[in-house]
């Protein structure tokens, strides 16, 4: 979620203004997939990739797509979705750029490479491996804590849910497939020796309980990462089968069985059908109403649903081509509904009628049947708003209708809805939120899924809003414990619905939630989520505990603020709310912090963010011009969405900051002060207009900042240009060097003994998979940066986002894991530690007695190494 502004009554104005939303979707932790974002507009959820694990578990890899434009607006607050495309689209660029899509094969390739390098060093051990309490008292900042909003425990970015009774099964954005054989109480990882992390469905067959996996997050954000094929166990997720062919560019959004022997995936490249028993033969397309003939990548007939009608005998299968819309008018030429009434041997699309009669802006779509099939419920967004178009009801069962609206945003606002009353517009993310479900014993018992949850048990007359966005609207909340009489709810962002015996399950951003299916319209959710461990982190930092025992190990999370872990607590908590970005973390004292909300918004905290909410513990220090709380002058117009920011690695106090702007603290540390008059940040130099800085360091004097121009967009007007500019000599300029990629540069490293001696890397890929794009990873200066040498040597061609020097070792963290060389004579690589998680190894840190090595994946927590 986000954070809240310390008057309430100012969230609505301050969702409009700044972008507030919960989660960005982009690149999911773990191994070697990258974000499919399709398409070019606001996403709201963003964020991750994934990174390869030990020998021989190395993922297939899938493919990546920058979806980097976004629509006009259409009017009303899209706020959240704006938030969730900026976050998805700085994932994106990161790992595409300049280019706006990479071939699956770049990571089929990188795979490859990686399983032929030597493991040297130990095994990785999970340190968020304990509850992470979003709502901890004493942890409730008036300004930056969302604490209390109701959310409970939470976890990463959940996408997908399939129920056998007691045992449920949820899927991760990039965190995998987890098992609970007790309705969601403990959970077990049953899916980490396959190689993609990235779920889009999952599915039970009724015939023989077997657990179906479709890899490739379909919510088409930047961190959505495809996949690399449909899985299928018969012992509970203990061992795992490839279905048919692999599938290693598509999303999957649904797995659905006939009854007769087949099941259906829809897929962003067509429905597909296949044996329900069988393995071996390849999946059969079935509709791909779209010839595509300029090869479109928002073009390849994205299937948002597949449903069968029941009591048909598996005859009637119904699906919508449903691209959600956001780019060329063109790309939705071919959005519609679809049927079969052959047993899907050949499909025709159907004209709705009713309230969807003549309707020409069908996007991404998802039906629900009752449970005699006798009616049809649609979820539509609306591919010209990308926002949604309406809940609707065809009483007859038949997919033409005619159909009823029965629910649309200002209806759903009207039910005591906690993103309206602050100030959002529901279903502005309709095309990233989306559930619907019926209840299997109640026609007129229907549960809709978008940014909160909707129901409904008169078929549409009535709704109530039964999982709130969170609590802080209502007259029931307040900031001081004893007064808070709010029941808990759901974290925002919405994405799966399940039924079982009496009980309804949701995923969202914060993980997996259970509420009672009796007490209709009523707030009362339990959270799953305390051994569900899927956190999508974008950076970490360490700092020793006051007490001398341990380490206060700080991260930023895409959608879950900023967690905080003490070595002796039981839980983590969450000092900082909405989307945590870089920290800076005092390694002689964990009590101060420096964190980040987005676009460059710093707060400061002396205490480790400890606060009875009545006194702000936060110190807002950001100059950037999107900052919530004032805008400083001068302030920055360019800082990306997660901006970075570090100390000098001789003087915690003295701090540098990138947005298109270097800005230097004058060496304040932790008395910096910064408001709407005066500022202790100087902008000490200008990388260009419309030029972001996407990674810095300093030492002493010494600064390095890695930008890119044309707003870091591949897909914008002017071309893409990166660059590394410097005033190591006394005057900033910018490097000039054959060697060096035109990609976007990711991490640096100085020598503590000389500024001049200094290591870059790059994401992306190399000019074999992206034209322009160069040759190489890792690079290295002894003359600051005149001269450059590629010291990638045999490292994987894989997005590199992190780099440290540990125990005389060169370490760098990719989307295909961690890897290490020698730091004195760097280029001949080995992977780094084994037991890792594939989920995307963004940030890398060294512990101030420099004994372990901390990695931050993006869906699979932190680890550590030593």
């Amino acid at each position: 979620m986000g954070r809240w502004p310390w008057h309430f009554e100012q969230i609505g104005e301050f969702m409009k203004r700044h972008r507030w939303v919960g989660p960005q979707v982009i690149a999911a932790g773990t191994v070697v997939a990258l974000l499919t974002m399709v398409g070019s507009l606001p996403v709201s959820a963003a964020s991750a990739g994934r990174h390869p694990g030990p020998a021989g578990l190395l993922p297939a890899v899938r493919g990546v797509h920058n979806t980097a434009n976004k629509p006009a607006d259409k009017g009303g607050d899209s706020g959240e979705s704006d938030e969730v495309m900026d976050s998805a689209q700085q994932f994106a660029a990161v790992r595409t750029a300049p280019a706006l899509s990479v071939s699956a094969a770049a990571f089929t390739a990188a795979a490859a490479q990686a399983r032929k390098l030597p493991q040297i060093g130990g095994r990785w051990r999970e340190v968020t491996d304990q509850p992470y309490n979003a709502d901890a008292l004493n942890y409730r900042d008036p300004i930056w804590s969302n604490s209390s909003g109701g959310a409970g425990l939470v976890s990463g970015r959940m996408t997908a849910l399939a129920v056998d009774g007691q045992t449920v099964f949820a899927g991760g954005a990039a965190g995998g497939v987890w098992r609970s054989f007790d309705g969601g109480r403990h959970w077990t990882p049953v899916f980490d020796q396959q190689g993609d992390l990235s779920i889009g469905a999952l599915a039970i067959n009724p015939a023989d309980h077997s657990i179906w996996v479709g890899t490739g997050e379909a919510n088409t954000n930047a961190d959505s990462y495809s996949g690399d094929g449909i899985f299928r166990s018969d012992n509970e997720g203990r061992t795992w089968h490839l279905v048919g062919d692999a599938l290693p560019n598509d999303l999957v959004y649904q797995l659905t069985f006939d009854g007769a022997g087949h099941v259906y995936a829809a897929t962003s490249h067509g429905l597909l059908r296949h044996s329900a028993t069988g393995l071996h033969q390849p999946w059969e397309t079935v509709l791909k109403p779209d010839p595509n003939p300029d090869n479109s990548p928002y073009r390849t007939s994205f299937i948002t649903d597949v449903k069968v009608q029941p009591g048909t005998g598996g005859q009637v299968v119904i699906a919508p081509l449903g691209w959600r819309g956001g780019t060329l008018p063109g790309d939705t030429a071919f959005n519609g509904f679809y049927e079969s009434t052959d047993g899907g041997h050949h499909f025709s699309e159907v004209t709705p009628t009713g309230n969807l009669a003549g309707a020409t802006d069908l996007g991404r779509t998802t039906f629900a049947y009752s449970a005699d099939g006798h009616v049809l419920y649609a979820l539509v967004e609306s591919s010209a708003t990308v926002a949604l178009k309406g809940v609707f009801e065809s009483a007859s069962g038949n997919l033409a209708g005619p159909w009823t609206l029965i629910a649309d945003s200002k209806k759903l606002a009207a039910s005591n809805s906690a993103f309206a009353l602050s100030g959002g517009r529901v279903g502005t993310q309709s095309w990233y939120n989306q559930a619907l479900i019926v209840d299997p014993k109640n026609d007129s018992h229907l549960f809709v899924d978008l940014e909160e949850v909707f129901e409904t048990n008169d078929a549409g007359a009535t709704w109530t809003t039964t999982g709130p966005y969170w609590n802080f609207p209502y007259p029931c909340w307040s900031v001081v414990p004893s007064q808070n009489t709010c029941p808990n709810t759901v974290h925002a962002d919405q994405h799966a619905l399940a039924i079982s015996g009496g009980t309804l399950y949701t995923a969202d951003d914060g993980g997996v939630y259970a509420h009672p299916l009796a007490d209709v319209g009523v707030v009362k959710w339990h959270d799953l989520n305390a051994t569900l461990h899927t956190l999508e982190y974008y950076y970490a930092g360490i700092g020793a505990a006051p007490s001398g025992r341990g380490d206060y190990i700080w991260g930023g999370l895409q959608d879950n603020g900023v967690s905080l872990l003490r070595p002796t607590a039981e839980r983590m908590v969450s000092p900082f709310g909405g989307d945590g970005g870089d920290v800076i973390i005092n390694p002689a004292n964990g009590n101060q912090a420096v964190n980040e909300y987005v676009d460059l918004s710093m707060a400061s905290t002396t205490n480790g963010g400890r606060s009875d909410g009545s006194v702000e513990v936060y110190n807002t220090i950001s100059p950037s011009c999107a900052n919530p709380i004032y805008t400083s002058n001068p302030c920055d117009p360019n800082a990306r969405f997660i901006a970075p920011f570090s100390a000098d690695i001789h003087d915690i106090n003295h701090w540098v900051a990138g947005g298109e702007f270097v800005w230097d603290n004058q060496g304040k540390g932790w008395g910096t002060n910064c408001s709407a008059t005066t500022c202790d940040w100087v902008p000490v130099h200008d990388t260009g207009a419309g030029h972001s800085i996407n990674a810095i360091a300093n030492s002493g004097n010494v600064t390095y900042a890695g930008w890119c121009g044309n707003g870091c967009n591949p897909a914008g007007s002017a071309p893409f240009t990166s660059g590394i500019d410097t005033n190591f000599g006394g005057t900033w300029h910018t490097v000039s060097s054959p060697v060096l990629p035109n990609r976007i540069p990711t991490s640096f490293i100085i020598d503590p003994a000389n500024a001049a001696h200094v290591i870059v890397t790059y994401g992306a890929f190399s000019r074999k998979w992206i034209p322009g794009g160069g040759v190489g990873h890792v690079f290295q200066s002894f003359d600051g940066g005149t001269t450059w040498t590629d010291v990638s040597g045999n490292l994987p061609d894989i997005p590199a986002a992190s780099s440290v020097v540990w125990h005389h070792k060169l370490v760098v963290g990719t989307d295909l894991g961690v890897f290490a060389t020698s730091a004195s004579s760097p280029g001949d690589w080995d992977r780094l530690g084994s037991n890792l998680p594939p989920a995307p190894a963004v940030d890398l840190k060294v512990s101030p007695d420099e004994g372990y090595l901390l990695v931050a994946t993006h869906g699979r927590g932190l680890w550590r190494l030593g």
